[in-house]
């Protein structure tokens, strides 16, 4: 079989997946193998993979690859989330370059251009992941829209309303007018702006004098029904039992005492606006005022806003202040920093807006999904700094507003049947809703008489239920795969959804199936550039996924993203480090092809020099292979890693290989060859869940293999016992070679020419590794002396000096003149350290670490310098 002389990264992807979906080898049905899930963070049916995905889920992959060789039943879970939001806004955009409204469509017509839509552009981002190499059970590929996950939503609404935990009410929302739907509190970005304080006159009715208010909003006055002032405040006993002109409408509106207002903040007076404020609605609700909606849907202004009405919110804002200037009313503008709260999705800024609409009680759902993670560790959260972050969310919720004045999700199971929104039913279908309605009232209601709510069910409302919906345990709780399957293992997400999905699915979880969604949550961190800018579109600081596994490999991107992203830290993301990557794979081709290239001398004994090569091979890879294991425990995924790239490229390349290369034109003996394969295998074994394409290649190529042979599916290594005090007495070896190497560069003597070694032993060296400094120097006898030699070139290791007798090709001369520039550097060096050392104001100020230090240095020095007077003396 012919090996080609450079790895090429598109070939083999392509051949490798292939390979792997058609032998379905991420295929997994319940057995007597113990199971290993997890199920995948759907990502928006909308989306594209970003830098994002492409960390969160290589690391999935790599967990899952690792499980699966390690014996268990693996089973990765893929998907998309139906994103209402997003999905209706890209539909919506569409019909508008038709020349459509979604006003001019009715519910269905704009649903069927939904799932139009979706069929034709959803799960581009799943097609994105098998390019990454994600091994995921793509049969079991499940979409929230999907007709069983439906059903488990309904299911799910019937059975918390019959507990009476879902009901309706008039509540403050928050209102996105470019989406025209409610968002949760959660789904609410406040951002820093800069804006206007505007201090406004409002007439005292009767009088000639005024009030002072200053407000952010003056376009809201149009819909103020009161002026607030606090009962001990003194500035304002004159307005007590007062009315107040609202400055433009002429309205009369009453003055109020509410202990609400800080006396110290502002005038001291405040506007209340009891449509839309919070705050505002709380002070109105409990003093009975008037409550006056001044904006439609799109954040326009309705017919109470007088002569404004149909104009843009900002635009009148502008256009009052000037009104209000003009009328005297204004009396001065300040600059004024503050937060405006704006929509996740769509980027506007909300309105705060009263709405009747369905809530989640969630008080008492909480309780179980703050035991597990807080109290009783049932649910680990890694890296735990994230439990402080929980904790605030779980202990400080509130009810949790589900519905969504979108066509495009599931549809609330609500059926009314009075004229008005108070008389209704909850069912999972029209049947079902008829004969409840009729029940209900006594009457015989027709189908024609029965209407289903409008509004659809929030998002997350169907992705909290995912562990479970996955494998139908909502709808059939006895099936085998949820039995099986359910609790899943590990989660693996981003901190930004903690509460929004992480949270959810805990709750969900015990409520409805008495356990825990899964037993581990990692949560990564962002992916940011090197200016620590979270990585976006609109910044233009992101790379295209697929550009980047075009030019450096699947494997080179998996690589180079992981060595980035330490455990639950945000990720500095560094395209050179992709660059890592494909070298990496390269170094492995190449080390891959030298030991193909070995001529096998049949008969042949095996060496010392191999035999001690082997044997502190195996102490090594075993010592890499319980340290991974103890970074996989911790999902330092990237430390392991970073210790098999050493192993590999150091350990492996750099010195196995070079240690058993044969000499030129000589053969490798079988033993040797046998243990050096044995030896690559197992580095793939290791490598292959990070880099899955490679070495499934390199592993064909060692020998023909079926199916059931497949690296995919190969047996994990296992720890076995090594001895340790072989690997501390090759850095020693190490040492000695390295010194040799280095003295054969520096003085330019050739490594054709034999040396001699001589030592003068201080401390204990193993001398079973002397047949392999022999070798790797190209030294012909090592022996051990009392007494320095003259005329020798020298080094140290540790306690004990090396010698190694002048070759005739040395020119003494530039020997002593270079050995004495190096030692009155070191005097130098010296000199400089004492005279730090002696001086009292910096030894007392000093921190002891730095003191230490210096102590160190002055030591090395005097060692070094030493060693040099003895170098000159010996020449």
């Amino acid at each position: 079989m012919d090996i080609p002389a450079k790895y090429n990264p598109k070939s083999v992807e392509e051949k490798w997946y292939t390979y792997w979906m058609e032998h379905n080898f991420f295929h997994s049905e319940p057995d007597e193998r113990e199971p290993y899930t997890i199920v995948i963070p759907p990502p928006n049916v909308t989306g594209v993979l970003h830098m994002g995905h492409m960390l969160n889920n290589t690391i999935q992959d790599v967990l899952i690859r690792r499980k699966r060789m390690q014996g268990y039943n693996a089973c990765w879970v893929p998907g998309t989330d139906h994103a209402s939001i997003a999905t209706e806004a890209k539909v919506v955009a569409k019909l508008k370059e038709e020349g459509i409204k979604k006003s001019d469509l009715t519910r269905e017509a704009f649903v069927e251009h939904a799932w139009e839509w979706t069929h034709k552009h959803g799960g581009m981002i799943l097609e994105q992941l098998k390019k990454l190499g994600a091994s995921c059970d793509w049969e079991r590929t499940k979409f929230t829209m999907d007709e069983d996950l439906n059903k488990s939503v309904v299911k799910v609404f019937l059975d918390l309303h019959k507990k009476g935990l879902i009901y309706k009410g008039y509540r403050m929302v928050n209102w996105d007018p470019e989406a025209k739907t409610t968002l949760s509190d959660e789904e609410v970005i406040y951002v820093e702006q800069p804006g206007k304080l505007y201090y406004l006159r409002y007439p005292i009715e009767g009088s000639t004098e005024s009030v002072q208010i200053a407000t952010t909003r003056p376009e809201t006055i149009l819909g103020d029904t009161a002026i607030c002032v606090h009962p001990d405040d003194e500035r304002f006993n004159h307005l007590k039992g007062k009315r107040v002109i609202v400055p433009i409408v002429g309205r009369s509106i009453p003055v109020i005492e509410d202990d609400y207002v800080d006396m110290e903040f502002g005038t001291g007076s405040l506007k209340i606006t009891p449509a839309h404020d919070p705050n505002d609605k709380i002070i109105g609700e409990k003093h009975n005022l008037e409550v006056i909606d001044i904006f439609n849907d799109d954040a326009s202004l309705n017919e109470n806003a007088l002569h404004y009405e149909g104009k843009d919110r900002f635009v009148v804002r502008r256009e009052i202040v000037k009104e209000l200037d003009e009328k005297g009313f204004l009396i001065r503008t300040e600059d004024y920093t503050h937060k405006v709260g704006t929509s996740e999705r769509t980027k506007v800024v909300i309105e705060p807006k009263i709405s009747e609409q369905w809530f989640l009680k969630m008080e008492d759902l909480v309780k179980p999904a703050i035991h597990a993670v807080l109290e009783s560790e049932e649910v680990r959260l890694v890296p735990s700094k994230f439990d402080n972050t929980y904790r605030h969310w779980m202990e400080n919720i509130r009810d949790w507003n589900i519905s969504r004045q979108l066509y495009w999700g599931h549809r609330i199971p609500a059926y009314y049947y009075g004229n008005g929104t108070s008389d209704y039913v909850v069912a999972e279908n029209m049947e079902q809703a008829l004969e409840l309605a009729r029940e209900k009232c006594g009457e015989d209601i027709k189908v024609s008489d029965l209407r289903q709510e409008e509004d659809t069910l929030d998002t997350w409302f169907s992705s909290w239920l995912w562990p479970i919906s996955v494998f139908n345990g909502i709808n059939d709780p006895e099936n085998e795969d949820f039995k099986y399957y359910y609790p899943t293992n590990d989660l693996v997400t981003g901190p930004d959804i903690l509460f929004f999905w992480v949270a959810r699915m805990i709750i969900a979880g015990y409520e409805f199936t008495g356990k825990k969604p899964f037993e581990n949550v990692y949560l990564t961190g962002l992916v940011r550039d090197k200016q620590r800018r979270k990585m976006s579109k609109s910044l233009g600081n992101s790379p295209d996924p697929e550009e980047l596994m075009e030019q450096y490999g699947s494997d080179g991107v998996r690589a180079g993203i992981l060595m980035s992203s330490a455990a639950g830290n945000d990720l500095l993301f560094d395209e050179s480090l992709m660059l890592q990557g494909r070298n990496f794979a390269n170094k492995i081709w190449n080390g891959f092809r030298l030991v193909k290239g070995w001529e096998l001398a049949e008969g042949a004994e095996q060496s010392e020099s191999n035999r001690m090569a082997i044997k502190w091979y195996k102490a090594k890879f075993q010592m890499t292979l319980q340290f991974i294991d103890q970074q996989f425990d911790q999902y330092r995924l990237s430390d392991a890693l970073t210790a098999i790239y050493k192993l590999v490229w150091e350990d492996f390349s750099s010195w196995y290989l070079e240690m058993v290369k044969p000499e030129f034109g000589k053969g490798i003996d079988p033993a040797t060859l046998a243990d050096t394969i044995n030896f690559f295998e197992d580095n793939l074994r290791i490598l292959h869940p990070f880099m899955p394409f490679i070495t499934e290649e390199i592993w064909h190529y060692f020998k023909e293999r079926d199916v059931n042979e497949a690296l995919i599916v190969s047996d994990y290594p296992k720890d076995e016992a090594y001895d340790p005090q072989v690997l501390k007495d090759f850095e020693v070896i190490k040492e000695i070679i390295s010194a040799v190497r280095n003295l054969r560069k520096e003085k330019n003597i050739s490594f054709k020419e034999s040396l001699d070694l001589s030592m003068i032993k201080k401390e204990a060296v193993n001398e079973d590794f002397f047949a392999m400094i022999k070798k790797l120097c190209n030294i012909s006898h090592i022996e051990e002396i009392d007494q320095k030699l003259e005329k020798a070139l020298t080094f140290r290791v540790g306690s004990n000096e090396f010698f190694i007798p002048f070759a005739e090709s040395i020119d003494v001369e530039a020997e002593i003149k270079k050995i004495q520039e190096e030692l009155d550097y070191n005097k130098g060096f010296l000199l400089s350290v004492q005279k730090k050392l002696n001086n009292e104001r910096f030894v007392n100020n000093a921190p002891e670490k730095v003191i230490l230090m210096e102590r160190k240095k002055e030591a090395d020095t005097l060692a070094k310098i030493a060693m040099l007077e003895d170098s000159l003396k010996s020449i």
